[in-house]
């Protein structure tokens, strides 16, 4: 099966390159075409023809710019998904998955996040644009799947973190901030400052592993309803950072600044209706393994890293 992939060249399509399939894996980025506009999505899949889209495809950043540039976010993958999807609905693309987020789920949400909570409140304020082009990525899917029997379905992850990641300070998310602070500390034997006091609890996926399980929904779900697929496995934010101190030998003190927010304490996702099709808790890569593979790609590539 030939597989177009969408954000080909972002952390989770980068990851594709390292899974061994019997598919023929198409990656796309933003060089090669211009999602945003209907007729660069049309001319992609002419191109192209592929059977099955993995679509990842997406404007992205951290909470300032997604506060400072609501509007942007919002029209962006609104004509992203857009276009992605009616290109794949007029040329009759036999399955298309697209990835969501857990930004989508409702501020008020209870624990832990089951997928039927999704239209039950609005998004946190800091990202709703964002999360509402998530939102309507699925209505999008669904609504052609009654109309036109799309097999479109979506996939939800938590916090991801991987190789080729966004290590920019501003915009980037916990893993690679704590990464590159931590790593450019022990360059200038500085000590590193981390924003709260490090006492919330985070679930993890490593990008490889989503990347992975992307290609086992191809295969085994067809339903019209979103599916949470992360790792569940809490982890406190101040033993991430002690894991991180370790595998980069760093020997300076990690400084907690607790006149900084840090979050809310837990997050919890619920993914057992992947684990019911037959995902296993133990296809998950190991979150020490997944963090030195990390770790050894900033000291290789760095100061050559997406954001620096």
């Amino acid at each position: 099966m030939k597989i177009l992939i969408t954000g080909g060249t972002g952390m989770v399509g980068s990851a594709f390159k390292n899974i061994e399939t019997e598919h023929e894996l198409v990656l796309i980025g933003s060089k090669d075409y211009k999602l945003n506009r209907a007729d660069q999505a049309y001319w992609m899949l002419q191109n192209i023809k592929p059977d099955a889209i993995i679509h990842l495809a997406a404007q992205v950043g951290g909470i300032k710019a997604n506060m400072d540039y609501p509007g942007d976010f919002y029209i962006n993958n609104i004509r992203i998904n857009t276009n992605v999807l009616d290109a794949a609905k007029n040329f009759e693309v036999e399955k298309v998955i697209s990835l969501l987020s857990t930004c989508i789920y409702p501020d008020n949400a209870t624990y832990p996040l089951t997928e039927d909570q999704i239209q039950n409140g609005a998004p946190h304020f800091s990202n709703y644009a964002y999360a509402y082009a998530k939102r309507m990525l699925d209505v999008q899917s669904r609504a052609y799947r009654k109309q036109y029997g799309c097999n479109f379905i979506t996939a939800i992850p938590n916090n991801l973190f991987g190789e080729n990641d966004n290590f920019d300070l501003e915009n980037s998310h916990v893993v690679p901030a704590m990464i590159r602070k931590m790593y450019e500390a022990k360059l200038n034997d500085e000590d590193v400052t981390l924003w709260g006091d490090g006492s919330p609890l985070r679930e993890f996926t490593y990008s490889k592993d989503l990347a992975e399980i992307l290609l086992f929904l191809l295969e085994h779900y067809d339903e019209e309803g979103p599916i949470n697929v992360g790792n569940t496995n809490e982890i406190s934010i101040k033993e991430v950072a002690e894991t991180i101190a370790g595998i980069l030998d760093f020997k300076g003190q990690i400084v907690w600044d607790i006149t900084k927010p840090k979050g809310q304490f837990r997050k919890p996702s619920d993914n057992s209706r992947l684990l019911e099709l037959g995902w296993s808790e133990e296809n998950y890569t190991n979150f020490r393994k997944a963090l030195t593979n990390v770790c050894q790609y900033v000291i290789l590539k760095y100061p050559h890293l997406r954001g620096v």
